[in-house]
């Protein structure tokens, strides 16, 4: 009888280092003819109007298409559906996220420890995810596309990345999905506004929850 596989096993092939990367489709932007991007801009500021004025849950692609005076045909195209207009709603954040842990200044950014670099991202995720938390949950894929989002990609192995270097010996994949897992909008949207958490005990937790898996001595 052959031996069981370690349960600590690497993935057979290591995933790259992320690179930044808009949340929406890849190479989109930076490709479209002057009228297309005007077009785009007008769109995404009839989305955020909405937004603002009614919450993330009522813009609708019709309501888009009436605020910004063209057909409804106009933003199927440019954006597929829903999901794709909201993920470029919030795709100025994203890329502002992005740069700020693959390349700012540490703990977020290199230069710190892997550990300290894990509960700096986490912090931030958190914190963001509650001020966007509305847009965010709106902007939720379906199952079959959630990890496959671009943005989420980036993120993932980054953790990924992380925790390869701060436990090498653990399965970083797996315990990647559990630690984005805590990092997910809809549990955050029940931890504070159904359960009434406070965001600094979802920070510390995730300080916590850190500190566990890579095997170290807690922070405080």
């Amino acid at each position: 009888m052959s031996a069981l596989p370690s349960p600590f096993a690497e993935p057979q092939q290591p995933m790259a280092a992320p690179e930044l990367l808009q949340l929406g489709v890849a190479g989109d932007e930076p490709c479209l003819r002057a009228d297309a991007a005007r077009n785009r801009a007008r769109l995404l500021e009839a989305a955020a109007r909405l937004v603002a004025e009614h919450g993330a849950a009522e813009v609708t692609m019709e309501a888009v298409a009436t605020a910004a005076k063209v057909g409804k045909g106009t933003v199927f195209r440019r954006f597929g559906d829903r999901t794709g207009l909201l993920t470029a709603l919030l795709d100025h954040s994203e890329r502002k996220f992005q740069a700020a842990f693959l390349s700012g200044p540490p703990p977020l950014g290199p230069g710190a420890p892997p550990v300290e670099r894990l509960r700096a991202f986490g912090r931030a995720m958190l914190r963001r995810s509650v001020d966007e938390l509305d847009l965010q949950l709106a902007a939720e894929p379906n199952a079959d596309r959630r990890f496959a989002v671009p943005a989420r990609r980036v993120q993932f192995s980054h953790v990924a990345m992380l925790l390869r270097q701060a436990a090498p010996g653990a399965d970083s994949e797996l315990l990647s999905h559990t630690l984005m897992g805590y990092l997910n909008s809809v549990l955050i949207h029940h931890l504070t506004r159904q359960c009434g958490m406070p965001l600094e005990r979802l920070e510390t937790g995730w300080d916590d929850l850190v500190d566990r898996v890579t095997g170290v001595e807690p922070s405080r």
